[in-house]
């Protein structure tokens, strides 16, 4: 029988918290370069490291040589690749935001996103001033905040309504939103290229919808034309919505909660001509 005295349930809770934190911390490092240019480097570096264990595996010992020389100096590539992302997560554990945030706060900061959106949006519609509006999700959009102007601020929805502003340096192009931050401005998004859009859609319409398709990103217009706010989400428009819509919309995709939509407001081609 096994001995009792060598059993000792300390070691076996250690090792579970450290394994629990170890896989953590990978998890929020992966997080922070997800959608990042990084996160292709990571990739070529796992085939590197694949490379050089089936090498050893396969007996491939040219190949596998090659491998030994380069790897003594991938810890240093590693750091310079990953330094704008190493920096950034040093930044955040400074300031206590490494680890998650609690549920409750993480609902309000969602609420008050909503909430600016709403107000910004029904601002803007009134007075017919055009806007393109990303909110990021998991899929990341680095890349395109990469083609705007950053700005990294909280986000207010009288800012978002000073960014419109026609005639400003701003007003043309997206704003993309992540975290309740405003992340940049003025940043250019893909055009669908579907063939099932209505020629009477804008520009702003196939960004909107052409970000929709290859993210999982929700985005807001407003056609400085009518005034009219449309939502794209999953490579479909909403369209026309007014603000008991907008918000129903926006809380189920924000605040994952029942998602409950108009179905005639979806892929309603034959209305106003919308900018």
């Amino acid at each position: 029988m096994f001995p009792i005295e060598n059993f000792n349930i300390l070691t076996y809770v250690n090792d579970i918290i450290d394994i629990l934190l170890v896989t953590y911390v990978i998890y929020k490092l992966i997080m922070l370069i997800k959608g990042t240019k990084a996160i292709q480097l990571l990739k070529g570096i796992t085939v590197i490291i694949a490379i050089w264990f089936f090498s050893g595996v396969f007996k491939l010992n040219t190949l596998y040589w090659l491998m030994n020389q380069f790897l003594p100096y991938g810890f240093l590539a590693i750091i310079i690749i990953f330094q704008p992302e190493l920096r950034r997560a040093l930044e955040q554990l400074g300031r206590g935001r490494f680890f998650s945030r609690g549920m409750i706060a993480e609902e309000e900061e969602k609420r008050n996103t909503v909430e600016a959106m709403l107000k910004a949006t029904s601002y803007m519609a009134k007075r017919r001033i055009g806007a393109l509006i990303t909110i990021e999700r998991e899929t990341g959009l680095h890349d395109y905040v990469e083609t705007g102007i950053p700005i990294n601020a909280t986000l207010s929805s009288e800012l978002l309504i000073n960014i419109f502003i026609p005639n400003t340096p701003l007003h043309d192009g997206a704003v993309i939103i992540n975290d309740n931050q405003i992340l940049a401005a003025a940043s250019y998004l893909p055009l669908s290229e579907s063939p099932f859009i209505s020629k009477e859609l804008g520009t702003r319409h196939r960004a909107a919808l052409g970000i929709s398709e290859v993210t999982d990103s929700v985005t807001l217009v407003v056609s400085e034309e009518t005034g009219n706010v449309s939502l794209t989400k999953n490579g479909e428009l909403y369209r026309n919505l007014d603000e008991d819509m907008l918000r129903k919309l926006l809380e189920a995709e924000l605040l994952a909660k029942t998602k409950s939509t108009s179905s005639s407001s979806k892929w309603n081609w034959r209305g106003k001509k919308d900018g």
